[in-house]
Formats: structure tokens, C-alpha cells, sequence
């Protein structure tokens, strides 16, 4: 049995005619004559009447009729079903809180353009919940998210740690901190620098509130996101608190335009995470993507600050004119 001989007898009930059928399905009359009349010896029961006037379903073709629109109803479902999985696969939509962006996913996206040029990756930078919601409600298909160690796993995600870091302060060479061996919060509380905060809602503003002990700087900035907070720092505005392997291989950090220092705090560790809500299917496209970054992550070590001292690979990045300054003059 064909799922077309179950259309050829829809498509003649509909119409009345075998041979209006026949045109509406562009086959000639005695092919779609013949092929019905094959489904019915296989079923055993004669579905048309036929007559001068036309055909028509007989009794039995209509007690049988509710079974064969309920054939034609899942095929078309799953038709509708496979067409919306191949077009998410051609759309990798991921979130992430802007961590890791140049040791990370800058590679995984390029080596995964090399090996789909058919699917369309989308990078959206977001906060931590806002991740979290949207992977959750289908938005995202994967999630790049920091969590410190020792807090609770949300429920409802599959999550991978990809790398795992410590806090540092992102400073410019010339900043007085960069000649601490490590900053303290009394250093960053003294004024001598605005301090450039993640806004609230990321992992980094929590853990900043936290080593301060509640406590703020006369003055300081917010701001979203790791990338955001580098431009600022290079541009003298002030220092920020962000993961080492935000930092590390960065391209001003590489120009030396920035650079870093630890914290007096020695034990706490930021890990990043790669998440996907759970589910039993997963497009091959995201599922492809997901793959990539683990296989990223174990190039890289898992501890991008322990390579840098071991003197392995750090991600290349163009050289600088000026390795100590970083301005912009406006042009695009």
C-alpha cells in the first residue's frame, strides 16, 4: 500500500470523477483506473461504485473512508514535521553571555561554516536568565553561560563544561593595578580607578558583589557583557572583574592594549558551560554545532590561563601599531 493510492481515492471522492481526478492529479484515467483498483484488490473491498454519471465511495469505501483521512492527516503531519526539522537545521540560533568569544566560539563558528555552508549560525548576545528562558521556550538552540563553581545546575538543560577559569581584573598596562601581583578588594574600593561592572543579571556581577562584600566605588560604570566591558577598559574608562579565558588570547590583549592580573581571591572558579534544553530530538545542524565545542574545548585544554603558562597555543589575533594604546577615530 502507497500513501498515493490513498490520495488517488480522497481526490476521486472528492471530485466525483475519475477522470476529473485524473487531471487535478495529472495522471491519464486508466492509470489512476488501474492503481485504485490494485488498493482495492489489496484490501479485499471494492471503495468506488462506478457508473456513467461518475464514481462515488461505496458503503464499504465509506466506512473505510474516516481511516484513510486519518492516514492522510499523520502523513501530512510528519511531512510538516520533517519540513520545520530541515528548516531549523538550517538555522543554529546560539546565546551567550560573551565569554570566551575569541578562544572559543569564534573558531568553533568558522570551522562550522567550513563544514555546513548551508546553515545560518546566529550569535545573540543575552544575560544568563535570558538564555536560560529562551532555551527553554525553543528560542536557542545551545547557551554559552559562565556558573561558578559550586552553585546549583538549573534544571532542564543537558550542560558540558567547556573551560574552567578564575576571576581577574582586566586592566590597560599602564593602570597602577597592572603592578600589583594581585588586586584586592581594598584596591579596587580605593578610587584611583573607576570600576566597570557587569550590570546585573550576569554571573560576574554576583560574583563582584561578592568579593566586594556588598561594598561600591565612588564611581563606576555598567555594562552588558565581556566585550563591552574590554572596549571600556581599553579605552581608559575604568578596570573590570571578568573570567581569565575572556581575557587571555583576546586580540587587545594580544596587541597590549590590555592586560590582567589575579585576585586576592585564590579559590573561586568560573566555569564555562555549554547548555541545551533537554529533549529527545535534536536537529543534526545543533547537535553538529554542540559537537564542535566540546571538541574545541579539549584543543584548548579546558583551562585556557594554565596553557598561556605552559606556553601552548593562544588564539592568534592581527598585531598592533600602537601595543600600549587602543583609540578609535570614528571611521567604520
Amino acid at each position: 500500500m502507497r500513501t498515493e493510492q490513498l490520495e488517488y481515492i480522497a481526490a476521486v471522492t472528492r471530485l466525483g470523477s475519475l477522470r476529473r481526478a485524473a487531471e487535478e492529479l495529472h495522471l491519464s484515467q486508466p492509470a489512476l483506473s488501474e492503481t485504485v483498483r490494485n488498493l482495492e484488490r489489496e484490501l479485499g473491498v471494492d471503495l468506488l461504485e462506478r457508473k456513467r454519471s461518475g464514481a462515488r465511495m461505496s458503503a464499504e469505501g465509506r466506512e473505510l473512508l474516516p481511516h484513510i483521512i486519518n492516514v492522510l492527516d499523520a502523513v501530512d503531519r510528519l511531512r510538516g514535521a520533517a519540513g520545520e526539522q530541515h528548516r531549523v537545521s538550517r538555522m543554529v540560533r546560539v546565546g551567550t553571555v560573551n565569554a570566551a568569544t575569541v578562544p572559543l566560539l569564534i573558531p568553533v563558528v568558522r570551522g562550522f561554516r567550513a563544514t555546513h555552508p548551508q546553515t545560518q549560525v546566529e550569535v545573540v548576545g543575552a544575560q544568563q536568565t535570558e538564555i536560560h528562558r529562551a532555551l527553554s521556550e525553543g528560542g536557542f538552540d545551545l547557551g554559552l553561560v559562565n556558573h561558578l563553581d559550586g552553585d546549583d545546575m538549573p534544571a532542564g538543560f543537558e550542560t558540558t563544561e567547556l573551560l574552567r577559569g578564575r576571576p581577574v581584573v582586566c586592566v590597560r598596562p599602564d593602570s597602577p593595578l597592572a603592578a600589583s601581583s594581585a588586586v584586592s578588594p581594598a584596591d579596587l574600593l580605593d578610587g584611583r580607578e573607576p570600576l566597570i561592572a557587569m550590570r546585573s543579571g550576569y554571573v560576574m556581577h554576583r560574583y563582584l558583589h561578592r568579593f566586594l562584600e556588598g561594598r561600591g566605588p565612588s564611581l563606576s560604570y555598567s555594562t552588558d557583557g565581556a566585550e563591552m566591558g574590554k572596549l571600556m577598559v581599553a579605552e581608559g574608562l575604568g578596570v573590570t572583574v571578568l573570567p581569565d579565558f575572556s581575557v587571555i588570547g583576546d586580540p587587545l590583549e594580544r596587541c597590549g592594549a590590555l592586560t590582567y592580573r589575579p585576585l586576592t581571591d585564590g579559590t573561586t572558579r568560573v566555569l564555562l558551560m555549554l547548555r541545551r534544553r533537554r529533549t529527545d530530538s535534536v536537529p543534526r545542524a545543533a547537535g553538529d554545532l554542540h559537537d564542535a565545542f566540546v571538541r574545541r574545548s579539549a584543543e584548548l585544554g579546558g583551562d585556557l590561563a594554565a596553557t598561556a603558562r605552559a606556553g601552548g597555543d593562544r588564539p592568534g589575533a592581527p598585531s598592533c601599531d600602537h601595543p600600549k594604546s587602543h583609540s578609535f577615530d570614528g571611521s567604520a
